[in-house]
């Protein structure tokens, strides 16, 4: 028996061993590294397995789950000296980011953090491939120099942002490649279906959340990313598989906030990369196209938060395991590994030995932010005209870190975000206060400064992102350091009357909050009339856009009216009030025709090629997010068979819908359907039968002649300076007494993307109209001003006893515009 033990033992403790062996990915996938794509879960399992067998260099974080279930992780890797005091480390470090002035964080022993952040987008594959084999390197010690710079350098290696697109991306090439890969760019392995695998689990660019962290990995990713604020941060990604590899340093326009030590160590770091390419004889270019000034990519984001913000494209999206380009060159998988392993082995060299200089400069950033403020202005001030929207934004900049307070009883001036004029202003209880000297000063700086300098046109993104019209606020950027007196927002004091036989209970309306009331109210079968004008009843005022649920025309059909309205009422967590006489003070009474009942709406979402996926996932993301609701999803090839009573609200988010608007469409809206059109959509209906939505042309003057090509040849891969429009904040101004109005009054700050502008009705409703006054930020080329300076935006018309809704700009870009979802709620809500 004693011997069987033993043997037991024996047995046991090599299986450990076996399992605890650290092996290569080669070894452990089964096949050598770029010979096949890998799933998700090996990934992850290849971690664990590495994490297990190497505690004594590396610790394995999970730090949450994607949409569709799959683990997001990060290994921490360095010396064993280090990782025995990682929480010491991470705690220096940290000490470093808040600016405090004492010597609490030793930093003679301290080393510097570089983070490398792979396959953000999912269908640039290479870079999970590569993360293996930069993870097995670093912990295996078989790489002498390596070992050297991990004594000066903590790594954190994200192998994947986006475990669910790229999934969709390696199961779709695993399931149609042979036997052997089909280089021609042609072969359906390079040719992905919609949506693609770039973006997340709803259609998301996760590159270009950061800031806003809309997304449930970019919340997970950054809180654990301000928990270690690394000093080098490199996201790694693919471009086509035409172009050479990009690195830093980068393009303009380069934000006036990022330091000429951010700037010039990119170039430290460039030189390096260029050195081992020019080794190889590899191609490669900097300083072209990869510009850094929209606060949410994964370079410029770790930038206004001190650290040194790169990104490195390699060529290859959609290359499979192997393509030929357009030089005739085949591309392969290995390749491509190859390469980005390169860089990422470049930079940690360039950070390990230079680490005393990054913390240096680190801890002298930080010193700066609290010292002097960036930027021109020293506090913002945004006032509570919406309170829910006003939490919002609170909740933004807490998960950013930005310090704000609320309140005060100071009477200040600044430049006002509307008027675009400097005006007085008092500070009431509950306006939010960002005062610009605090750690990070440059970040908040950043999004609430009114106009971003550009230095030109020729940018990636959006040029305007000013807080206040994100969120539909008033607001004042203001040159006095002002600082609030409260932590937190005063809560208005509602009693609810509790009445026994109420003849109306009454909602407010104008958020997404108010919405899910309105739904969870039709659901229970209840029937909820909306105000279509202010009135007065008790003493107190209501907007337009009140919801009413009378209790008589209710509790004949509804069992337990009192006790389910309450119920909503508290689950919810929203307000209500109970009213006993439907004779108003003001306004007009409850009997009138100016409160009809509200249809409960039956939305589809078009979705499939026609669709871009991004604008689909929008609108996807905040009806099942924002609102609760669950659409149907159906194909554009299934417009004409619309059934009313299964779906009464149809949504045609960006897209060509042209060969599918008939008369099958049109009956349907003859019957009461609700259309409602965005952005490309819209040039899908014009001139169909019904539809009387008009293109705005531009004027040509009659003996103007067209001016000289002045555009040199040098400059021919330039966006053309005077058509440019890549995204500019434009004031729409509103029909106040129409429905798309409540909650946001005579004026609507929405972002302009394309010159498209359509001509005011002659028959309907011009709900949004822009003048020569309407720009207010962002970048608009002379050509493209004078096409945008009159013009319908926002407009609805009837078909038959259905409406049309057009809605020429993006209310729910990127699911952060949070004034244009208070507009696009009360489109699919709304009596109009």
């Amino acid at each position: 028996m004693k011997r069987l033990l033993t043997f037991c033992l024996i047995s046991l403790n090599s299986i450990f061993f076996v399992h605890a062996q650290l092996k290569s990915p080669d070894d452990f996938l089964g096949y050598p590294l770029g010979s096949h794509f890998t799933p998700h879960h090996k990934v992850a399992e290849y971690f664990r397995q590495t994490a297990a067998a190497s505690a004594k260099n590396m610790k394995l974080i999970e730090y949450g789950k994607t949409n569709e279930g799959r683990p997001l992780m990060v290994a921490v890797i360095s010396s064993p000296e280090n990782i025995t005091k990682l929480e010491q480390v991470r705690n220096n470090n940290l000490i470093l980011a808040t600016g405090a002035n004492n010597n609490s964080a030793d930093l003679t022993s301290q080393p510097a953090i570089l983070w490398l952040s792979y396959n953000v987008h999912g269908n640039e594959a290479n870079s999970t491939e590569t993360a293996m084999k930069m993870l097995y390197t670093l912990v295996s010690g078989n790489n002498k120099p390596a070992v050297d710079w991990l004594k000066n350098t903590v790594v954190v290696i994200d192998p994947c942002l986006n475990p669910d697109g790229r999934d969709r991306y390696v199961n779709y090439f695993n399931s149609v490649v042979g036997k052997t890969p089909n280089s021609d760019p042609l072969s359906r392995e390079h040719i992905e279906p919609w949506p693609g695998g770039r973006p997340n689990h709803y259609y998301f660019d996760l590159n270009r959340d950061w800031a806003w962290q809309t997304q449930i990995e970019s919340q997970q990713r950054l809180a654990l990313y301000n928990q270690w604020m690394p000093q080098v941060h490199v996201d790694f990604h693919e471009q086509s598989y035409n172009e050479p590899y990009y690195f830093a340093p980068a393009a303009e326009p380069v934000h006036q906030d990022i330091t000429s030590w951010q700037k010039s160590f990119q170039v430290v770091v460039g030189k390096n990369n260029a050195k081992y390419f020019d080794a190889e004889g590899w191609q490669y270019f900097t300083k072209e196209r990869f510009d850094l000034l929209y606060p949410s990519y994964g370079d410029t984001y770790p930038l206004y938060n001190g650290s040194i913000g790169m990104t490195y494209e390699q060529g290859g999206i959609r290359a499979g395991l192997s393509v030929v380009t357009n030089d005739g060159d085949t591309l392969t998988l290995k390749d491509r590994i190859a390469h980005h392993f390169t860089t990422g082995m470049s930079t940690l060299e360039v950070t390990s030995l230079n680490h005393n200089k990054l913390l240096a400069e680190y801890k002298k950033y930080f010193q700066q932010e609290l010292a002097s403020s960036p930027g021109v202005y020293k506090s913002y001030i945004i006032k509570a005209t919406n309170l829910s929207r006003l939490k919002k934004l609170a909740e933004l900049l807490t998960k950013n870190k930005i310090e704000f307070a609320f309140g005060g009883d100071k009477v200040g001036r600044g430049y006002d975000y509307d008027t675009q004029k400097e005006e007085s202003f008092t500070i009431a209880r509950n306006d939010l206060i960002v005062n610009i000297q605090q750690p990070r000063a440059v970040l908040a700086n950043v999004l609430l400064e009114p106009q971003t300098f550009v230095t030109d046109s020729n940018t990636y993104d959006i040029t305007a992102w000013a807080l206040p019209y994100v969120y539909g606020l008033k607001g004042y950027a203001s040159k006095e350091s002002i600082k609030g007196k409260y932590s937190a927002i005063e809560d208005p004091k509602i009693i609810n009357n509790e009445l026994d036989k109420p003849l109306a209970w009454l909602f407010s309306w104008g958020t997404s909050e108010d919405v899910q009331v309105l739904t969870a109210l039709q659901k229970e079968n209840i029937k909820v009339r909306q105000a279509d004008q202010p009135f007065a009843v008790n003493g107190k005022d209501y907007p337009a856009g009140t919801l009413i649920v009378l209790r008589a025309e209710n509790e004949r059909l509804v069992r337990g009216i009192k006790d389910k309205v309450a119920s909503i009422s508290k689950t919810l967590n929203i307000p209500i009030q109970a009213v006993s006489s439907g004779f108003v003070e003001k306004g007009k009474d409850f009997g009138s025709n100016v409160y009809p009942l509200l249809k409960q709406p039956k939305i589809a979402i078009v979705s499939g090629m026609e669709v871009s996926s991004l604008a689909f996932g929008e609108a996807w993301f905040f009806l099942e997010h924002d609102l609760n609701l669950s659409p149907s999803i159906i194909n554009a090839k299934d417009l004409n068979n619309l059934d009313i009573n299964k779906v009464n609200t149809l949504i045609l988010p960006d897209g060509s819908y042209s060969p599918f608007i008939g008369e099958g469409l049109n009956a349907w809206l003859n019957k009461g359907g609700r259309l409602i059109l965005m952005e490309d959509a819209i040039e899908s209906v014009l001139e169909k039968k019904g539809f009387d939505i008009k293109k705005k042309e531009a004027v040509v003057k009659k003996d103007e002649k067209p001016e000289a090509n002045k555009l040199l040849f040098k400059d021919k891969d330039k966006d053309d300076f005077e058509t440019a429009i890549p995204g500019a904040i434009y004031r729409i101004n509103l029909d106040a007494s129409h429905p798309f109005s409540y909650g946001l009054g005579k004026a609507y700050y929405s972002l302009k993307t394309d010159r498209k502008i359509y001509e005011p009705f002659v028959k309907g409703w011009n709900v949004g109209l822009i003048n020569e006054k309407s720009l207010l930020a962002g970048v608009v080329g002379k050509k493209a001003r004078e096409e945008l300076k009159t013009g319908l935006l926002i407009g609805v018309q009837d078909f038959g006893r259905g409406q049309v809704v057009y809605l020429a700009n993006d209310p729910l870009f990127r699911n952060f515009w949070e004034g244009g979802k208070t507009l696009f709620g009360n489109v699919l809500f709304c009596s109009y």
